[in-house]
This record gives C-alpha cells, sequence and structure tokens, in this order.
C-alpha cells in the first residue's frame, strides 16, 4: 500500500522499487492511494509505470497523513500489510526474504529490516543501527523500541489480525509509527533482518522535516511517551518512559547543533526549547554545552541566547529545578 501526496517525482521511485519484485497479483495487492494531490496528478504516472496491475485510488478530500495511512490498512487484503510511503522505497530482496522467513510464524507481530537512510537524489545519508547480526526474533525488544525509535515504516509489514485486534495509527500524533510499533512490541514477537532492504528518505519538502524545524515533531514525540506509557509492562514502564524522555532530549539537542552548523540559529532555538520539556541531566547539559561552543567556533555567543531564553523568558524544568521563578514586571504603588 502506497500513500502519496503531491510526491509524484519520488512516487515513481517508490512505486518503480517495488515494481521490480513484483511476485504476481495472485501473492501481492499493489494500491497507490493518493491523499487529493493539488500539485500533480499521480494517477498517470501509476498508470504509465503499472498499468492493470496496480490499483489506484484517490481520497475525495485530503484526510491527512496518519487518516490516510488507516485508509491503507482498511484498504488492505493481504494478511500482512507493508505501507510504502511514497517518499521511500524497498530495495530487491524485500519481499521475498521477510516471506521466506515469516511462512509458518503465526507467532509473529510484525517484521523489519535494517534500513539505509537517504536524501531526495538518492545518495545514501548514514544506516539505521544492527539490532541482531542474524535475522531472528528480537528477544526482550519492548526494552529496546520503548526508549528509541528503531523501525522506519517502510521496512515493516504488519500482520493485518494485529492492527484488526490492535487498530491503527493514533491520530492523536503527527508521526504516530513509533507509537503503533510500541503498541505491537508490548504484545506479539517482533522479527528481524539485519540486511539493508530499504530506505527512508529525508528531504526539505517532508512534512516531518517541517514539524522537526518548528519543534513541533518533539513536542509531539514527548507525548507519544507519556502515551505510550500505558502500553509497557507495568515494572518496566517508569524506568522505559524515563529513558525516552532522555534520548529524545539528546536527540533534539543533536539536531540543534545540526542547525547551528547550518547557521539556523532560530530552529536551533525552538529544538533546545523542546528538547529541555523532554529531560534535563548530565548528558543534556553537556549536549547543550556543546551546541553553544559549536556556536561560538562560528562567531555566534548563542549559550548567551539561550540561557536568556531558559532564565528570563520560558518556563523550563531546568529553571525549576533551580528553584528560578518567572521574572516578572514590579509594579509600584504610586499613589
Amino acid at each position: 500500500m502506497i500513500p502519496t501526496y503531491n510526491r509524484t517525482a519520488f512516487l515513481e521511485r517508490a512505486l518503480s522499487s517495488v515494481l521490480a519484485q513484483d511476485p504476481g497479483a495472485g501473492e501481492m495487492q499493489i494500491e497507490v492511494v493518493d491523499n487529493a494531490s493539488t500539485i500533480e496528478d499521480p494517477e498517470p504516472l501509476v498508470r504509465r509505470l503499472g498499468g492493470d496491475r496496480v490499483s489506484f485510488v484517490r481520497q475525495p478530500h485530503n484526510l491527512g497523513a496518519v487518516l490516510n495511512f488507516n485508509s491503507c490498512i482498511e484498504r488492505s487484503r493481504g494478511e500482512w500489510v507493508h505501507i510504502l510511503p511514497s517518499d521511500d522505497v524497498v530495495f530487491r530482496g524485500f519481499y521475498a526474504r521477510l516471506k521466506t522467513a515469516l511462512e509458518g510464524r503465526v507467532d509473529v507481530g510484525a517484521a523489519f529490516c535494517r534500513n539505509a537512510f537517504i536524501d531526495e537524489n538518492d545518495h545514501p545519508l548514514w544506516n539505521s543501527e544492527l539490532e541482531s547480526p542474524t535475522a531472528g526474533i528480537l528477544p526482550d525488544f519492548i526494552e529496546k523500541i520503548g526508549v528509541s525509535s528503531r523501525i522506519q515504516c517502510p521496512t515493516a509489514v504488519v500482520r493485518r489480525s494485529v492492527y484488526e485486534q490492535l487498530g491503527g495509527f493514533r491520530t492523536e500524533f503527527i508521526s504516530g509509527d513509533w507509537e503503533i510499533w510500541i503498541r505491537i512490541a508490548a504484545r506479539y514477537p517482533i522479527w528481524y533482518e539485519p540486511e539493508i532492504l530499504g530506505a527512508w528518505r529525508q528531504h526539505t519538502g517532508s512534512y516531518s522535516t517541517s514539524a522537526m524545524r518548528s519543534g513541533r515533531l518533539i513536542a509531539d514525540i514527548r507525548r507519544c511517551i507519556e502515551f505510550s506509557h500505558f502500553s509497557l509492562p507495568p515494572d518496566r514502564a517508569d524506568a522505559i518512559s524515563r529513558k525516552a524522555r532522555e534520548w529524545l532530549s539528546l536527540s533534539a539537542l543533536a539536531n540543534a547543533e545540526n542547525f547551528v552548523r547550518s547557521r539556523d540559529f532560530p530552529t536551533a532555538l525552538h529544538l533546545i526549547r523542546e528538547g529541555l520539556k523532554c529531560a534535563v541531566s548530565s548528558r543534556s547539559m553537556k549536549a547543550l554545552f556543546l551546541v553553544g561552543w559549536r556556536a561560538t567556533m562560528i562567531g555566534r555567543n548563542f549559550l548567551r541566547d539561550v540561557f536568556w531564553d531558559i532564565f528570563i523568558n520560558r518556563t523550563f524544568p531546568l529553571r525549576k529545578r533551580l528553584g528560578l521563578r518567572r521574572r516578572t514586571s514590579i509594579q509600584h504603588d504610586v499613589r
């Protein structure tokens, strides 16, 4: 299932990557679900590449990304559901490898492979962390997936009955995929394939990139951590959630450093602000000073701006821990 919206150039690569390893209509449904694109009509492209082999449906109006993903689940007919966002691609062997691994495994709820991160021109950026050197069930995976987002949607398949039992993507979140992986991993074994068989595309036009720049993505993930607490094993939920908040804080600060390097100081400040709302620890303070040092090296006293924001203009956990009160104007009685 390929959800798309105003992504014709990337859609061609995504659909071609599927058709290149098509096992045939008897084994796999291929459908593009357009979320009422406004810039280019993707249907001619789909017809040119897939002919009658690929189904095409256009939503009557834009549902938003999350609801369009859920529509893909509802429209799918297979035992296993693969949602491939039109920005992304799968490599040869993705379907064959997972099919071989999952045949006869009635216990597995979902499976995913190691993935590459690529830019808008298909150039490799980095690879995801290796979860295991060998293929198989990941033992106690909830301890990892509960702390940090480790699965990318284009590289994961989910058993249809699991979606039917647990539901689809939560509409409360901008990017609800991490939450659904936690929900699944808390209840079912997860299969892992260590070979890189898919790629998640990072590009400036993506919704997640714009949400990251404003800080909204960090705030959204923080709410996801709070919500997911109830899906975790009760005896470990507090510890896992605490580690998740620190991970998110460090991730936000690492991204802030990247924006400092490109001299985008307003975006860096947004990320620092949201990152320190997640957790304040010795590691996050070291990361914060590293951001400031990096800014100083390129001629900007950014730490001054950060600490002014923390201590004067904003209410952060750090201020509360230090017992600082928000600065207010003093009104004198002049009668």
